[in-house]
């Protein structure tokens, strides 16, 4: 081989192994999606298009929502964790729910929370809810245990169906407290909520939005908080640590930003200071305020905090009460 010809393949050789510092100082030079598993309208589509407007214009591009609904969520979730890690495709992930469907599958999901994606930021936390329809006998979390246990299985709690969020909470609040109801699991929490309101059904934990206007009619009766403070929105509601000694008790939708494993620091960082950014912008905590969502700013290190006990949590109550998936 010719000496020119050798010394241009060593040169080509060592910028293929060279990091791709241009990439990451030009980022981003097209647009960027966020994917959101589910249908618009929802919680986290509201959450995930609330933070890609003010992004866009903090990066110089489009931040587009792109709606992949199916599986709880989980298509969504998939299609970021196998896409390049270039800080062009971002999750917005119900942590949450994500927790609980990897309990539910036992590790049968075709991604892992936990490895596949790197933390940019949590936005928001949607709390819930212990309610009651008014014919039960209990307006305190002490009654509404003491009645519990004297008529074990008496009582049915609805949820927005099996293994969902309103689902587990009951599961664990019943480990918690040595108590036992009846599940009746319907399509969404919707219906779960008419049922209730129409005296079908006894408990429900239920989020936020769905709680207010409820209880403000008198058609529910707020027993106690899922949190381990007090809901802003309802802030004559003491949590069931307060209440009944459950210490450390804390259900509530945690809303964040993930990217997939493998994503350039630089980038990372980049997004990091970004999202910052936004979550700190009057107007964005202003609008999930007005959705109950609790408006949080918590880094990548609180973030993976979260996911780690999250999922650790949701583990031990389905294996517990022996969930099966849904």
């Amino acid at each position: 081989m010719p000496r020119i010809n050798r010394r241009a393949a060593l040169c080509l050789a060592g910028a293929a192994a060279m990091p791709r510092r241009a990439d990451a100082q030009g980022y981003p030079d097209r647009p960027v999606k966020l994917v959101v598993g589910y249908a618009a309208g929802g919680a986290v589509d509201l959450v995930g298009r609330l933070i890609a407007q003010s992004l866009g214009a903090r990066l110089g591009q489009p931040v587009v929502v792109d709606n992949r609904p199916g599986f709880a969520g989980n298509i969504g979730a998939q299609s970021v964790a196998r896409s390049a890690p270039d800080g062009t495709t971002l999750l917005m992930a119900p942590i949450t729910t994500y927790a609980m469907s990897t309990a539910l599958h036992r590790g049968g999901l075709p991604y892992d929370l936990a490895r596949d994606f790197t933390p940019i930021a949590s936005a928001g936390v949607l709390p819930l809810a212990l309610i009651a329809h008014p014919s039960v006998p209990a307006r305190s979390t002490q009654e509404f245990i003491a009645l519990l246990r004297a008529q074990p299985d008496r009582l049915s709690f609805a949820s927005a169906g099996n293994g969902s969020v309103e689902h587990l909470a009951a599961e664990l609040f019943m480990q918690r407290t040595g108590t036992r109801m009846v599940h009746v699991p319907y399509r969404g929490a919707a219906p779960a909520m008419t049922d209730l309101i129409g005296g079908q059904v006894q408990i429900l934990f239920a989020t936020v939005p769905n709680v207010l206007p409820n209880a403000a009619a008198g058609t529910v009766r707020a027993i106690a908080a899922t949190t381990t403070r007090r809901i802003p929105a309802l802030p004559d509601l003491p949590t069931l640590g307060e209440t009944a000694g459950l210490e450390g008790f804390d259900v509530s939708s945690l809303y964040s930003v993930l990217a997939p494993t493998g994503t350039p620091a630089p980038i990372l960082d980049r997004l990091r200071r970004e999202v910052a950014a936004v979550l700190g912008e009057a107007e964005v905590k202003r609008k999930l305020g007005e959705q109950g969502i609790e408006p949080v700013a918590y880094g990548p290190e609180e973030t993976a905090r979260l996911i780690a006990a999250q999922l650790a949590q949701w583990r031990r109550v389905v294996e517990d009460a022996n969930i099966p998936a849904p």
